[in-house]
């Protein structure tokens, strides 16, 4: 009887890949279909890197680091109702010729995607490629990251949906 018990239990452990999945489904189909085209992109240029995934009350956002910290991130997603967004931790150093990089933090720059195509360009492709040479802690280079929810266990208040 203890086992049949124990089987039920295991089978409402809720999987980390559910959990995103549950945390991009707050999005509209157009922004949910962006994030993971986005994900999948970046997942397969950072196969060793973690994918640390943190749920904000308006916001997902999935950070490509090489640890299990977050402040270690080289690249990271934040998708929002007005659309998703590529981070670079250490934005503020990186070679911006084009000036496609936005943002004023004391560190953190962005580039808004409207297409996941939006990553093979060259010039944001150079700015990955700064930013992995910038990094302070390399990604290693054999294995495969791990998916980690570091926030989303407590209820989040609902996001609106864009209106696009």
């Amino acid at each position: 009887m203890g086992s049949k018990l124990k089987a039920k239990q295991d089978s409402k452990k809720i999987t980390p890949e559910a959990h995103l999945r549950s945390f991009i489904g707050r999005f509209d189909s157009k922004t949910q279909k962006l994030i993971r085209a986005v994900r999948a992109a970046l997942r397969k240029r950072f196969p060793t890197a973690n994918e640390l995934v943190y749920d904000y009350s308006n916001s997902v956002v999935i950070g490509y680091s090489p640890t299990e910290g977050g402040i270690d991130s080289t690249v990271a997603i934040a998708g929002r109702a007005d659309g998703v967004s590529l981070y670079f931790n250490e934005g503020k150093q990186l070679p911006d010729p084009k000036g496609l990089l936005l943002g004023s933090g004391r560190q953190t720059r962005f580039i808004p995607l409207e297409a996941a195509s939006r990553l093979a360009h060259p010039d944001v492709k150079a700015l990955i490629a700064a930013a992995v040479e910038l990094a302070k802690v390399p990604m290693p280079s054999t294995g495969k990251g791990a998916l980690i929810i570091r926030s989303g266990g407590a209820k989040k208040k609902a996001r609106p949906k864009s209106k696009k």
